[in-house]
């Protein structure tokens, strides 16, 4: 007997490791925390790279500040959102709201200017690549050399280890690993607009993450990276668009919907018509009156000045919002055919390499 109660005992702890420990707020003045720092200064081994218009300067203006909000009034869900845009306090405070953490980073992203051109070049995965190598700081692209500690995955994690110390009453330190070397990844979000919603999805495709959030986007519309084979399910996607965007009015984001494979999980869904849960779709649009403004439509989807409010000055997208980031991801629509009018082959007739 003594025996068989040893082996019962030994199981326990193998059993107990398995579940992780929810989130827990032990906070003495509960209150939204908004926390800036330089990522220059939280990591000794950041380096501009002004070539690729990646600087911590610009005329005489810090410009590689970083940002971080948690309201610890809200019952925490355990998602650390990683916005990959210029800081959007309207988001954040959104995202708060909804019990999500949220940082933004510092990376490089100004290298679109530069290499994202047209002609496009013969190879197909040609962005895709500096987007990789931009959100890992490891060698997939031949035109940029960015090192691991100015990746977007490595400016995250000094990110979270700060503010783990600085912020202690909002458990930062539940998105470390155990052994303190990384982000727990199965909990982040990668969510961004435009650029940035299409680097999330470059970076999702290699790094397996909770979900992804894609406002105007994705694009890279001469690149097929959309289509390979992705380490986060596809069902984990979500994205949002205007219909004057020329990003929706040109094809690219229905072509890198229907590539990341999301009309597996339902039809395209005008949400002016139909309310959440929207059929569980990944597929959102919207035909909302921007005056016939293309850039308007183009930043109307996420939260900001351009987008909609209604007579009590509640924004009208917030129902997708919530959607988009806290919706099972398990709980999803029916397949769809791919849209016959949505032309996916967007290049010029020139010799492709993949």
């Amino acid at each position: 007997m003594r025996v068989q109660w040893l082996a019962v005992l030994l199981l326990v702890p193998a059993v107990s490791l398995k579940a992780e420990d929810p989130i827990a707020y032990r906070d003495p003045n509960p209150q939204e925390y908004h926390i800036t720092a330089r990522a220059s200064e939280i990591d000794r081994r950041a380096k501009p790279h002004p070539e690729i218009n990646f600087v911590f300067e610009k005329d005489g203006k810090p410009q590689d500040v970083e940002h971080a909000m948690v309201d610890t009034r809200v019952a925490p869900q355990g998602k650390l959102v990683i916005w990959l845009m210029g800081y959007n306090d309207p988001l954040f405070k959104q995202t708060s709201s909804y019990g999500l953490h949220a940082i933004q980073v510092h990376y490089a992203n100004g290298w679109f200017s530069i290499f994202g051109k047209e002609p496009p070049p013969p190879d197909e995965k040609f962005l895709g690549k500096i987007r990789l190598e931009a959100a890992t700081g490891q060698d997939f692209s031949d035109v940029v050399k960015i090192p691991k500690a100015d990746g977007i995955a490595e400016r995250a994690f000094q990110f979270v280890k700060f503010l783990a110390k600085q912020n202690p009453q909002a458990k930062w330190d539940f998105f470390l690993t155990e052994d303190g070397k990384g982000l727990k990844w199965n909990h982040v979000i990668l969510a961004g607009a435009s650029h940035g919603s299409t680097t999330a999805a470059r970076f999702a495709k290699h790094q397996k993450v909770d979900r992804v959030v894609m406002f105007c986007g994705p694009r890279d519309q001469y690149d097929n990276w959309q289509a390979l084979p992705s380490a986060t399910p596809a069902n984990r996607y979500f994205g949002f668009s205007h219909i004057l965007d020329g990003g929706w009015s040109g094809d690219h984001y229905c072509r890198s919907w229907e590539l990341l494979g999301l009309n597996e999980f339902g039809p395209t869904v005008d949400i002016d018509t139909a309310p959440p849960p929207y059929g569980n779709t990944r597929r959102l649009i919207t035909a909302v009156d921007v005056g016939n403004n293309a850039d308007k439509a183009h930043n109307c989807v996420q939260p900001g000045g351009n987008s909609p409010k209604d007579a009590e000055g509640k924004f009208v997208f917030e129902p997708v919002w919530r959607y988009m980031f806290t919706h099972p991801v398990d709980e999803v629509g029916q397949p769809t055919p791919g849209d016959p009018d949505c032309n996916k082959d967007l290049r010029p007739a020139t010799d492709k390499k993949k």
